[in-house]
């Protein structure tokens, strides 16, 4: 009789159990299993990701030094669809130096989309200049798997020295391009016009610093987006996603005055990508490696 009374107890319990372990899997362990991973092997040190403005389900992103001087179309899901080559100014480094991040925004047509790809890595601190190639979106990067693309360069000097930056993002609605460095206790952000002429050399302008808790290297920063619409930022380092949500379209660099939240992240074996889906609700990671996985998470409302 006891025997049966306590089974009576005992298995309802047990049910409940394996059911509450399983919705731990389902819902909370799965949340950070990778969506799927990069597809080329070509794909081999990515560094950048960032959502086409113009094509659903296409991404950009990039391989940083030691590449020639192209980006990649992708699907969100890492397959191929094009490799898109474009001539360097640096010719003794396969066309470009150190392309480290890659962002998506409006240029000097309205209505058009533009590909910004970031040679702006510094490992030593020592570049006279660093440079942003802009190419316009193009239907045939959903179609060619080879193509090569017209760009119009912009070189960038720091107004206090070079500095090492892996971090790069538009603001459409102020039109800037932001860059925050990588490296020291703290890091500096800056901003350029998007508006400007092939071949211009500009020099950044210093918006303030940030400080980042946390042990180097794994609290260098090492990418950045702005949402589609201006009004989510991300910026990521080798351990930790910070967001901010912008007020009342005030400068983005003094959104990032205030203390940001810490978004869900999988820790990656060098991370170093990360963008919003077009409509903001969420963004994907990726990282160095042959086959790198890709991670996608969303964005939590509170």
């Amino acid at each position: 009789m006891f025997k049966s009374k306590a089974l009576k107890i005992f298995v309802p319990i047990l049910c409940l159990v394996f059911i509450a372990a399983f919705a731990k899997h389902r819902l909370i362990d799965n949340k950070h299993l990778p969506e799927s991973h990069l597809f080329s092997k070509d794909m081999d040190e990515t560094s950048g990701l960032a959502a086409s403005g113009l094509y659903n389900d296409i991404y950009y992103a990039h391989n940083d030094s030691g590449d020639t001087s192209r980006f990649f179309a992708i699907t969100a899901d890492g397959h191929l669809k094009s490799t898109i080559y474009y001539t360097g100014i640096n010719r003794d480094h396969l066309g470009v130096i150190d392309c480290e991040d890659i962002a998506v925004g409006p240029g000097p047509l309205k209505g058009k989309s533009y590909v910004y790809v970031g040679d702006i890595g510094d490992n030593s601190a020592n570049r006279a200049y660093i440079t942003i190639y802009r190419a316009e979106e193009n239907k045939r990067w959903l179609t060619d798997s080879l193509t090569h693309t017209a760009v119009t360069k912009l070189n960038l000097k720091y107004p206090d020295g070079a500095k090492d930056a892996e971090s790069m993002a538009i603001d459409p609605i102020e039109k800037l391009l932001y860059i925050i460095t990588k490296r020291g206790d703290s890091v500096g952000v800056y901003t350029s016009p998007l508006k400007y002429k092939a071949g211009d050399t500009v020099t950044l302008q210093f918006r303030g610093r940030l400080f980042f808790e946390g042990l180097k290297p794994f609290k260098w920063i090492t990418a950045a987006d702005i949402a589609k619409d201006g009004q989510q930022i991300l910026i990521r380092s080798y351990e930790k996603i910070y967001y901010w949500q912008r007020l009342k379209n005030e400068p983005i660099w003094q959104t990032l005055r205030r203390k940001p939240r810490e978004l869900p992240y999988k820790q990656e074996k060098q991370g170093e990508a990360i963008g919003f889906t077009p409509d903001g609700k969420g963004y994907y990671t990726t990282s160095e490696g042959a086959y790198a996985p890709i991670y996608y998470y969303t964005i939590p409302k509170n």
